[in-house]
């Protein structure tokens, strides 16, 4: 992602790693057994899973970073010491943060612009379902290679093919792991990426070696990807054939469609293209969106509240919604601007407190060295990484922390093995960048279902690429496949 690469990549990639030498394994794991414990319980035996009301996984993680506490106060680790780890979690997704409430506000901006309506419209008629899913993961993935950032892929194009493919007929929850998919794979590949900067400095490899280094498993998996997703979009039923044309006039009923439109989109794209701070191309993009609303859509804006500013402020900050004759349309046109961000952003909040302590008490350095210590072989150490990035990325609940400790922790150990460093550099990625998106209340997982409106339990099974690299880069360490050994000097 590109979004906070200035506030998270220079900051994380000097982070010193907290070894607590009076916590042994069994006390680390404690917060991790009773977290989980929590999380399944609520998952499997609570029918709403509104246990504690509708923040009870906030509060599950609050309770776990509770738990961590009282095993580091055993431990002799202080207060203000937890206290200040936390904060410093929180200062790294300040800028997160924002990036959701700007989401927030562009999703409803665009709504009433038309511009979302106006990209389903003209989707409709391009993107048919014998192709949609594979096209989807290529058009994230270009999208994602050009921008180096898999979160705005999801916030621009991945919103446009929900809107396309719902109206199609075909469930959010494939289209959902067809953007992320792609999104994910160029989010590896591109040089614009921060974690694939991240991924090499920590292993002690450059840039272009680690992107050449991790193709041989990556393209691989995008193929297979590919391939599943064409056999998905000829084996999935559908009610958009014969929808089409009615859903076609009803958007043009509703909205003043025209290509103009599309300036809105084109303009945040080229600005984050140049390189323009995400939250700039973002904020611009809103205050855009808001003119064209003005200028395209004032029957929209005095439909929908006696004020046309009110309703441009409405769609920025709260619910909007636009009713249409077609009820898919209806469900599919509505936002919820900034309130609809704070269910996540509490969740990464409080994912944040659970993973300061765990950090702060030294447990997460336990249990990486732990994992570590019984890496005996080459592919024992490559299961190690990737169970080691896997894991925190489930208890740090932050893909930075995923690439960091792992990095640090295993480096002395591939080069010890003969390896050359960006054997790791490409485990971390392949395990640390890509799970990330599948854990609810990592950064990662909570903004793509945020900003995607699809919770992680209906895309994980169809985010194929996401959870395909791990086995990958372990099926080549067990055949030994493109293991470049460590060149002497």
């Amino acid at each position: 992602m590109q979004e906070d690469k200035n506030l998270s990549e220079i900051e994380i990639e000097n982070q010193k790693i907290i070894d607590n030498k009076e916590l042994n394994l069994f006390e680390s794991l404690i917060p991790v057994v009773i977290l989980m414990s929590l999380l399944a319980y609520n998952i499997f035996f609570v029918e709403s899973q509104e246990w504690f009301g509708a923040y009870t996984n906030q509060y599950i993680l609050l309770i776990g970073g509770l738990v961590a506490a009282a095993v580091g106060l055993f431990n002799k680790v202080s207060i203000p010491t937890m206290l200040a780890e936390v904060w410093e979690n929180w200062k790294s997704v300040f800028v997160p943060i924002l990036i959701l409430f700007l989401v927030g506000a562009l999703a409803g901006t665009w709504l009433v612009s038309g511009i979302i309506p106006a990209m389903v419209y003209y989707g409709l008629q391009v993107l048919s379902p014998a192709i949609f899913l594979p096209a989807s993961v290529i058009i994230a993935a270009i999208i994602s290679i050009a921008t180096g950032s898999s979160w705005t892929t999801s916030a621009t194009v991945g919103i446009a093919l929900i809107g396309i493919g719902s109206a199609l007929g075909i469930p959010t929850g494939m289209i959902a792991g067809a953007v992320i998919s792609g999104a994910y794979f160029g989010d590896k590949m591109s040089p614009l990426s921060d974690t694939t900067n991240l991924a090499p400095a920590m292993a002690g490899t450059d840039l272009f070696t680690h992107i050449k280094y991790m193709g041989y498993t990556t393209v691989p998996t995008i193929l297979v990807t590919l391939i599943v997703f064409a056999i998905l979009s000829t084996t999935t039923d559908t009610s958009g054939n014969a929808d089409v044309s009615n859903l076609l006039a009803s958007i043009d009923n509703t909205f003043n469609i025209t290509p103009l439109l599309f300036i809105v989109p084109s303009v945040v794209i080229a600005m984050i293209l140049m390189k323009t701070k995400p939250l700039i191309a973002l904020g611009v993009g809103v205050l855009l969106a808001a003119v064209f609303a003005f200028i395209f859509q004032g029957d929209i804006l005095a439909s929908v509240t006696d004020s046309k500013l009110q309703t441009i402020i409405n769609a920025v900050l709260t619910d909007t919604n636009i009713e249409t004759d077609n009820d898919k349309l209806s469900e599919l046109f509505s936002s919820g601007g900034m309130n609809g961000m704070l269910w996540t952003i509490f969740l990464i909040v409080c994912a944040m407190v659970f993973g300061g302590v765990m950090d702060a008490i030294g447990a997460l350095a336990k249990i990486t060295k732990s994992l570590l210590a019984v890496a005996s072989s080459v592919f024992g150490l490559f299961a190690g990484t990737v169970v080691s990035c896997l894991g925190l990325n489930i208890v740090a609940s932050d893909q930075y922390l995923a690439l960091v400790i792992p990095g640090k922790m295993f480096k002395k150990a591939y080069e010890d093995k003969g390896l050359a460093p960006e054997n790791l550099s490409r485990t971390l990625e392949d395990s640390g960048t890509v799970t990330s998106v599948l854990i609810p209340w990592n950064t990662c997982g909570a903004y793509q279902s945020s900003v995607l409106g699809v919770s992680v339990a209906d895309y994980f099974v169809y985010a194929i690429f996401n959870y395909l690299s791990p086995f990958s880069t372990l099926l080549f360490a067990a055949l030994n496949i493109k293991i470049r050994q460590l060149v002497k000097k």
